[in-house]
Order: structure tokens, then sequence, then C-alpha cells
């Protein structure tokens, strides 16, 4: 076949035996960087892309370049704009993970509403007396608020309603009213979902839409006690409003996945707050689902590279 396929940032093995095993000669990169990326493409005919930044001088170094696939659901650290004007398809694997993060989210919602941060400290200092002074609260009954009602939405909409008995409702700027499913009541706006909610979650993709949406704006809408959730992106967050928010106690407290500066968030003030529970961007990082991101994204490539549409095209090339 002949076909070359470059990867970055080393995925685990489902990936590449998937490719391996078609004939492709698979690439793996211990270099990320740009400039690294752009020397290396040049005789590949797919890239195979993780988090690594794809702008447009990689689209142009890489000559031979057919199609980027990437591990996971979002490309906002792709030029699709630049690849759709090289005839370059850039596709993703947006099912794979779906489950993982939608876990993750509901995992921070109850850590948040146990107080899990504040009573493992407390714990591991032998501090047993506070347990009759941090209380928490059950989820059973109370409101959880989805922004973005796709399949991830949907997935913790159902976790959410069918597993801990809590009412959720969801606001979908693109969502007909007739696509929502049955557990999901739908908010007419934001302002709506964010004032009646007790815990809001995020499922949004980054776009210059949804840059900074939850502002001091919508968090001031929000109830005392009710907690923010973001497994989405960090850019959809404006983190000052959310830490002066919180630091005053306008909110109840906060399960973060992501952040706006990423990788590098040592010194983030987020993580200063007792009412905040953070992980590393690693919802989507469980063995199932990094093995299924794996052989979804090879998947892509090896359609392409085979003459056919990819099963999930994030732009349009003419075959």
């Amino acid at each position: 076949m002949g076909y070359k396929v470059l990867i970055p940032q080393d995925i685990t093995a489902a990936g590449k035996d998937y490719l391996k095993e078609r004939g492709y000669e698979v690439c793996v990169l211990d270099d990320s960087s740009v400039e690294t990326i752009c020397r290396e493409v040049k005789d590949c005919d797919a890239i195979l892309a993780r988090t690594a930044e794809y702008p447009r001088k990689v689209v142009e170094a890489g000559s031979k370049l057919k199609v980027i696939a990437r591990y996971g659901a979002g490309v906002d650290n792709i030029d699709v704009e630049a690849a759709a004007e090289h005839g370059i398809w850039v596709c993703n694997a947006p099912m794979a993970n779906s489950n993982s993060v939608a876990e993750h989210a509901v995992t921070l919602l109850l850590a948040c509403s146990k107080n899990l941060r504040v009573q493992d400290q407390q714990a591991r200092e032998g501090n047993f007396e506070s347990r009759n002074t941090l209380k928490s609260s059950e989820v059973s009954r109370k409101v959880l608020g989805i922004v973005g009602c796709g399949h991830i939405g949907q997935l913790v909409a159902k976790k959410a309603c069918y597993g801990l008995e809590m009412k959720v409702k969801g606001y979908d700027a693109y969502m007909a009213s007739d696509r929502f499913p049955s557990c999901i009541e739908r908010a007419e706006s934001l302002d709506e979902l964010f004032a009646d909610c007790d815990f809001i979650s995020l499922h949004i993709p980054a776009t210059a839409q949804t840059r900074n949406l939850v502002d001091k704006k919508l968090l001031g809408k929000m109830k005392k006690d009710a907690v923010l959730i973001n497994c989405s992106r960090g850019g959809v967050v404006n983190e000052e409003d959310l830490y002066h928010c919180l630091k005053e106690g306008r909110i109840r407290g906060a399960g973060i996945d992501v952040y706006e500066q990423e990788p590098d968030i040592a010194g983030n003030p987020l993580f200063t707050l007792d009412n905040v529970i953070v992980s590393p961007h690693n919802a989507a990082l469980t063995y199932e689902a990094m093995d299924q991101m794996g052989i979804d994204a090879a998947r892509g490539i090896d359609e392409v590279l085979s003459g056919q549409k990819p099963t999930w095209p994030v732009n349009q090339i003419k075959c």
C-alpha cells in the first residue's frame, strides 16, 4: 500500500495495530512541537492527532497529506479551514470517549455534592471529628442543567435521571425541540437554566460563539448552593469570573476537568479553593476509551486512504 501515518503523540496499541494490520507504515514521534511535526510530516499521507497543535503551517508542510484524524472529539487544535483549502479531510472519533466523559462529569457532580475533597483531606490528617462539621447533600430530586445536549450531554442526563433520580433540564442552541430525549426537559434559554438548576454541567465545543460563554452574568444567576461542572473545554468558562464567584461563596462549588491554559495549569488560582475539585483533562482517558479513540481515528484514516468518505467527517472534501 505504501502509505505512511504520522503519530506525533503516542497512542495505545489498539489504534496502531489497526493500521499495521492493514499495511500502513506507522511513525510515532517523541516530540510533538509544531517544528518537529512540520519536518516529519513531509512524506506522510496521514496524521493521527491528539492534543498537539496543527496550525496552517503543519497543513502546508504536509505535501502528501490526505487526512488528519483526531484521537477524540474536539478539533479546536486543528486548522480545519486550512485543511479543507488543501483538500485534506479532517475526521474525529466523537463516540469513542462519550461514556467515559459522561461518567467523569457525574463523578465530579457527586464528589462536589459530598464535599469529598475536604473530607478526604481531613480524614488523612486524622481529624475524625470533622464528620460532625463537614456536611454533604444528596443529589436525588435535585435539578441538573445540561448545556449542550449532544451525545455526551444525553448520556449524562440518562445517568442522572435514571441512576440518581435527578430531574434534568437542558439547553441546546442547535437542537430542535423534538430531538430532546424524554429524560430532558427543554429550557428556553441559558438564563432560565442557570437560574433553575442545582447543578450545571457543560458539554459544548470551544468556538468563537462559546468563548467565555459562562461569565459573571450567567454565574450570577445560579443558586447560592449550586455547583458548576465543566468537562467540555476550558475556554467556555471565564475562569477569573468563576474564581471570584467561588471565593466569595456566591455558588457552592465547581468540578473542573478543563482549563483556559493547558497544559500549563500550575498556579491556576482555582486550585487554591477548597470548594473546587479538579482533574487534569483526563475525563476521556479511560482504558476503554483510549483504545476505542485510537481504533476510530485509525478507521477514519483507512477510509480516506482507501478512497472512501470517513464515517465521522469534520469537513467536506470532494472525493
